[in-house]
C-alpha cells in the first residue's frame, strides 16, 4: 500500500505543478490583456482616422458638386453663345448669297447686252440690221442722150 508520506509528497508535486501553470497562466493573462488594451488603442486611432477620411470625403463631394454646377453653367452658356454665332453666321450667309444672286443678274445683264453689242456690231449682224435701219438703195439708170 502506498504510505502517506507518498500521497503527500504526490499532492505537493501536484500542487507546484499547479502552482507554475498558475504562473503561466498568469503571464499569458497580462500579455492578452496588453494586446486588448493595443487593440482599444488601435481602435480609437483608427476611429480618429477613419472621422478625418469621412471629413475629408465629405468635404471632397461638396467641391465635386460646386465644380458639376459651374460645368452645367459653362456648357448651357457656351450652348447660348454658339446658337448666337449660328444664327450670325447663317444671317451672313444669306446676305452674302443675296448679293451673289444681285451681282450674277448684273453679270447676265451685262453678258446679254455685250452679246447683242458684239452681234450689232459683226458683220453677218450688219446685214440684218442695215436693211433694216438704211433704206434699200434705189437703183438707178442715167440714160445719156
Amino acid at each position: 500500500m502506498v504510505s502517506k508520506q507518498e500521497i503527500i509528497n504526490k499532492l505537493k508535486v501536484k500542487i507546484l505543478k499547479v502552482d507554475d501553470n498558475t504562473g503561466v497562466n498568469a503571464a499569458i493573462l497580462e500579455r492578452l490583456e496588453k494586446v486588448v488594451q493595443s487593440l482599444q488603442e488601435n481602435s480609437v486611432k483608427m476611429g480618429q482616422l477613419l472621422a478625418v477620411h469621412d471629413e475629408k470625403l465629405t468635404k471632397q463631394d461638396r467641391i465635386d458638386a460646386v465644380l458639376f454646377e459651374k460645368i452645367e453653367q459653362v456648357d448651357e452658356k457656351l450652348d447660348r453663345h454658339a446658337e448666337t454665332i449660328k444664327k450670325g453666321c447663317e444671317r451672313d450667309i444669306r446676305l452674302v448669297d443675296n448679293r451673289l444672286r444681285l451681282m450674277e443678274k448684273k453679270m447676265w445683264s451685262i453678258f446679254g447686252g455685250l452679246a447683242i453689242i458684239s452681234f450689232v456690231v459683226s458683220p453677218i449682224g450688219q446685214r440684218f440690221i442695215r436693211p433694216m435701219l438704211t433704206p434699200p438703195p434705189v437703183s438707178s439708170i442715167i440714160v445719156e442722150k
